[in-house]
């Protein structure tokens, strides 16, 4: 259990921000199953984050341990949540070392961007261990049967955070000013496309973990695993694709006012809700989505 921030962000004037809460702590006990430990969980609105990474805060290290305490009562007890959320952390530790090795064109924003990211899952799982309903996504992800194998939770939940979250941290942390601006808005999609590098090169390791938990399966199961990998990668490909052009929509919508964003915010809620709900269909889910795509998309 972390005791708290390292450093206390502070606040930047005349940036423009989204529809997060201003950051704070909350200290809450996580119920079911017994649990005796305490869910500490930094929320850090954009405005913060662009003070506490811009001052050479590790604030993704913060993210990586924080994460690590969550996953210790979800192992304990079994919970199938634990799937995703094991494998988002390794995914974060990912990218923390390709920031660290310099593989980005701005490192601060996107550490910012990806701190942004995981606060919106952050929020969905706080929601729903103390009894609140999260966003429609993450209800049907978290809700999901607890039988179906861990490969199936994880797809639910990488769903659910790249089609819904994802375009709202792009917006949290690219005002409408930077997105009318060609260049910036250029090299934000390179470092946009070069994540798509980190969790593509995750997919045959979290392949591997993911059976040596559930076992290699059936026959057919083994002989369609690279098959099932190339989906996966494809689907962190198309999916992204469409989270840059649902994140230029929400731009738009933001400029109308809160009315207008709030309401292109839920076309894309029942949008992801659905693509959702469809990976618990039986059968092989992954590639039957490889021709369907995996991907939501906003209309123009």
């Amino acid at each position: 259990m972390t005791a708290g921030p390292r450093h206390t962000p502070r606040p930047v004037r005349n940036i423009k921000n989204s529809n997060f809460p201003n950051g704070r702590w909350r200290t809450l006990s996580l119920p079911g199953h017994g649990w005796q430990r305490v869910f500490h969980a930094v929320r850090l609105g954009p405005i913060d984050l662009i003070a506490a990474v811009g001052h050479n805060c590790p604030v993704i290290e913060e993210l990586i341990a924080h994460m690590a305490a969550l996953l210790e009562p979800l192992e304990a007890a079994g919970d199938q949540r634990r799937y995703f959320h094991a494998t988002y952390q390794r995914t974060t530790i990912a990218v923390a070392e390709e920031l660290k090795r310099g593989g980005f064109a701005d490192t601060d924003w996107v550490e910012r961007w990806d701190v942004a990211f995981a606060e919106l899952y952050l929020d969905a799982l706080e929601a729903d261990v103390t009894g609140r309903a999260p966003t429609r996504p993450w209800a049907i992800a978290f809700g999901a049967p607890a039988g179906l194998p861990p490969l199936r939770h994880v797809l639910l939940g990488m769903n659910a955070h790249i089609n819904f979250d994802l375009p709202q941290a792009l917006v949290a942390v690219i005002t409408d000013e930077q997105f009318d601006d060609a260049a910036l808005l250029a090299r934000r999609e390179a470092d946009h496309r070069a994540i798509d590098d980190v969790l593509a090169s995750r997919v045959a390791a979290e392949d591997d973990e993911l059976t040596s938990i559930s076992g290699p399966g059936s026959l057919l199961d083994r002989l369609l695993r690279p098959l099932n990998r190339l989906g996966t990668q494809r689907f962190l490909r198309e999916a992204r694709a469409k989270v840059w052009a649902n994140a230029i929509a929400l731009s738009r919508a933001r400029r109308q006012g809160p009315e207008a964003y709030a309401g292109v915010l839920g076309q894309l809620e029942e949008l992801s809700a659905a693509k959702v709900a469809a990976l618990q269909a039986p059968g092989q889910v992954v590639l039957k989505l490889a021709v369907t795509g995996f991907g939501v998309r906003l209309p123009s």
